[in-house]
């Protein structure tokens, strides 16, 4: 075969390559519809179109660098640069505000491929098919804010403003401090999902639970709280 013709070959896989992509984000939102639509008052149950990072039992395998140390990053407004940190997952999530602490689960895909959800009402999850905290790209931090009509451990996250600070504390020793940029509330049936899961330039975290409206007869909160927050500082 002439080296044209290889040319060629290799040229048109570009189409099927953006086909394919078109497809995968496609069942993505197909995926999350249906995660949403089971009973329990869990919290969003959501599938990214493609997870930026991982640890060691995410698709990425080990504690893969998401950003060199040196690497400055900027926090989602621009207004502060800071480095983001090498992948370590994460121990604890802390918001002074609200007076939550909480060791976390990890939490991965379940049946489908939607995501895990807590199984202790009391704790949070990190979803580990996404960045650990401080590393360069969104991290997903998720828990349920009532089961069995008690408050847990997300109760009151629809309360928290833009600049309260929440901070993870990883398994390195090192400390994450994130600044809440906005707080949104969202129908589980138009969920983000790529304003959610898409890739950024900076550490980002995204905290998530129900919210709206509670059906008794669904056991299920009609909307999501979706917590976005940047990276502003660590501190071992």
């Amino acid at each position: 075969m002439s080296g044209r013709g290889r040319r060629t070959r290799t040229g048109s896989r570009a189409p099927l390559l953006l086909a394919v992509l078109t497809v995968v984000a496609v069942t993505a939102a197909a995926l999350l519809v249906l995660g949403l639509s089971r009973k329990g008052d869990a919290p969003a149950r959501a599938v990214p179109p493609a997870p930026a990072a991982a640890d060691g039992t995410g698709a990425g395998g080990g504690d893969t660098a998401q950003g060199e140390a040196g690497e400055a990053q900027e926090a989602g407004g621009g207004e502060q640069q800071v480095r983001s940190l090498r992948s370590s997952p994460p121990e604890r999530i802390t918001i002074p505000s609200l007076k939550v602490s909480s060791t976390l689960e990890r939490l991965g895909r379940g049946a489908g491929g939607a995501m895990e959800t807590p199984r202790d009402p009391a704790k949070a999850g990190w979803y580990t098919p996404g960045p650990t905290p401080g590393a360069t790209g969104p991290s997903v931090i998720a828990g349920h804010v009532t089961w069995n009509g008690e408050p847990s451990v997300f109760f009151r996250l629809s309360t928290l403003k833009a600049g309260d600070t929440v901070e993870v504390a990883r398994r390195d020793g090192r400390t994450a401090e994130f600044t809440v940029d906005r707080i949104e509330q969202y129908s589980k049936d138009r969920f983000p999902t790529l304003s959610v899961y898409k890739n950024v330039d900076h550490a980002a975290l995204r905290l998530i639970t129900c919210g709206g409206k509670f059906s008794a007869d669904d056991h299920r909160y009609a909307d999501n709280i979706v917590v976005y927050a940047s990276m502003t500082g660590s501190h071992t």
